[in-house]
């Protein structure tokens, strides 16, 4: 499990798949920054892993303070899923 920081609006939401560097990575959380004031462009922090860490991360067992993170940017990223069934 790790921390993504995508520069720039890549189109992905929550339970989205995207692949960076070659690996694919689950998106278990999104946010949004950088709409209102912030860098010139949106960013996204992600918490992305493998799909089998799923269970660890709705329980809680990590500390987001310790996860490795990875920033890319927008254009680095390739789309596989956008987001879940109940994304709007």
């Amino acid at each position: 499990m790790e921390r993504l920081i995508i520069h720039g609006d890549a189109d992905v939401r929550r339970e989205g798949i995207v692949e960076v560097d070659g690996e694919e990575k689950h998106l278990f959380q999104v946010t949004r920054n950088g709409d209102w004031h912030g860098p010139d462009e949106v960013q996204l922090w992600c918490i992305a892993g493998d799909e089998d860490e799923l269970e660890d991360y709705e329980k809680r067992n990590f500390v987001p303070h310790w996860l490795d993170v990875t920033a890319v940017d927008a254009e680095d990223v390739t789309v596989t899923k956008r987001a879940g069934d109940l994304a709007v």
